[in-house]
């Protein structure tokens, strides 16, 4: 039998595998309190800057009218020294790229539980050394070494969330662990709000990992990982244990070696087959550029809030939930034949930059509609596109090469996490202007994003030789896979030539 006949005989979503992706799940709460710690720990209270003279010479002293503890109030990170925080926060972001590129592929050749579990404890190792960070030196560069560890383990965490169920699932899975990073933003401006000293603040959204750890460190390999590899005993262990742990009792199984199967000696595609391969080529560089849209939009926004006039918890604490009712628009969306993940996707992104093109036009309060409303809604927008995203480029990768190619997209997200920090501070430019560029980029990458192909009740490869093959392509959208064939045939004349 195949891999998904063989899911189904042991059950494609049972309760052992509803429990390793709960666990899975849960970390998406402490990823959240992770990528947001800066917001909150790099607030800059209110403040005035007077003469003081100590000596015989004046200085300028920074007096702080707020009660807030942050590393600004610390280490007094203001005028010419406030760029740190926001530096503080494009390291992290940083971290993650580096993490993406090292794990990401070494996942797809070691195996997806060994870089993950590693990636996991030296995150946590990191987060307390954050905490304890003597001088801002030492917090950037702690900073910088958990988004190593968080985007080695992030990106191969949602790929085991996906690879432990059946195909039919990878919709609410996805779902889910992006829905709960949402709460997980919330819960954090809750915490935050009970937990003010900073260094408290971060040792306490730290802690969730340790135990967490704990737990995934009894979680098996995927088997859908061993199956891409040839190792075929392993894969039908793993699966028969899921079918006993579900209850079905131990079901005989034998999955079928197919010659696309890499034998485990076999060399396995690598980062270098994303650029060489026509069809696989075309698709990155289409992804790569929507991931970085979403991620510079979404942080953007969320980073944002912090800068609102009122009460900041409140603010980061909305930027959170107003994703909630996203992802039961996009789980709707994405399985209906006439809108599918492809044009669910382009108007999501589409939606997501009108709505911060309104906010530049519409006055700060209003009566139906406020500049607030609109932030908030551009929000819920991109949150909803980026979620499809992850679960579209999952099924657009092979299983042989998914990890890779979700690795690079997410390297280009980081680049978009780079750089949002820095967007809101444009507004010295004009006030409209970061809006402006949210408009812009959402739009271009929901126009881009129509020229991939639909993926809703469509095969998904498990090798490069799967996703070449006539029959998978016939089955695809003739239209849209045009200029993939076009790619693959001038592919073939220059290798015969």
């Amino acid at each position: 039998m195949d891999l998904e006949e063989a899911f189904q005989a042991v059950g494609e979503f049972g309760r052992h595998q509803k429990r390793m992706v709960i666990i899975l799940i849960c970390l998406q709460i402490y990823m959240a309190c992770q990528s947001m710690l800066i917001v909150l720990v790099g607030a800059v209270p209110e403040y005035h800057v007077e003469p003081v003279t100590e000596g015989g010479s004046v200085t300028r002293g920074v007096t702080f009218t707020e009660d807030v503890s942050s590393i600004v109030t610390e280490w007094h990170l203001v005028e010419e020294q406030a760029y740190k925080v926001n530096l503080a926060g494009s390291l992290f972001f940083a971290g993650v790229l580096i993490g993406n590129v090292l794990f990401g592929p070494l996942s797809d050749k070691i195996g997806r539980k060994p870089v993950f579990l590693t990636g996991l404890f030296f995150e946590v190792l990191f987060g307390y050394g954050t905490a304890l960070a003597p001088s801002y030196e030492a917090f950037a560069l702690s900073r910088l070494l958990v988004g190593i560890m968080n985007g080695g383990m992030a990106l191969v965490c949602f790929v085991l969330t996906q690879e432990y169920v059946g195909k039919s699932y990878w919709a609410m899975t996805g779902t889910l662990t992006n829905m709960t990073f949402a709460v997980g933003i919330s819960l954090f401006a809750a915490l935050g709000y009970y937990v003010r000293p900073w260094r408290n603040l971060a040792t306490v959204a730290n802690c969730p990992g340790l135990l967490l750890f704990l737990l995934c460190v009894t979680l098996p390999e995927s088997p859908r990982w061993l199956y891409s590899r040839g190792h075929m005993k392993q894969a039908e262990d793993i699966l028969q244990d899921f079918g006993v742990r579900n209850g079905k009792g131990r079901i005989s199984l034998k999955l079928r070696r197919t010659v696309s199967t890499s034998a485990p000696d076999a060399s396995s595609p690598g980062v270098f087959q994303l650029v060489t391969h026509p069809i696989l080529r075309w698709r990155t560089v289409v992804l790569m550029y929507v991931w970085y849209v979403c991620s510079l939009v979404y942080y953007g926004l969320t980073l944002n809030a912090s800068e609102d006039k009122g009460n900041r918890y409140l603010s980061v604490a909305m930027y959170g939930l107003v994703e909630l009712p996203a992802y039961p628009l996009c789980m709707y969306f994405m399985n209906k034949q006439w809108a599918g993940r492809r044009k669910s996707m382009a108007n999501f992104l589409g939606f997501a930059g009108l709505s911060c093109l309104l906010k530049t036009i519409v006055p700060v309060s209003g009566f139906f509609l406020s500049a607030t409303s609109l932030a908030l809604m551009g929000k819920l927008m991109v949150s909803a596109a980026f979620n499809i995203a992850y679960v579209y480029t999952s099924e657009l990768y092979p299983t042989v090469i998914r990890n890779a190619g979700l690795g690079v997209c997410s390297m280009s997200c980081r680049v978009g996490g780079i750089l949002a920090p820095f967007v809101p501070s444009m507004k010295s430019l004009h006030a409209s202007m970061p809006f402006i560029v949210f408009c812009l980029s959402g739009v271009s990458a929901g126009c881009l994003g129509l020229l991939l192909p639909e993926t809703l009740n469509k095969p998904i490869a498990e090798t490069l030789d799967e996703l070449s093959s006539p029959i998978y392509h016939r089955i695809l959208e003739p239209q849209v896979h045009l200029l993939e064939e076009k790619h693959l045939s001038d592919q073939k004349g220059e290798d015969s030539d």
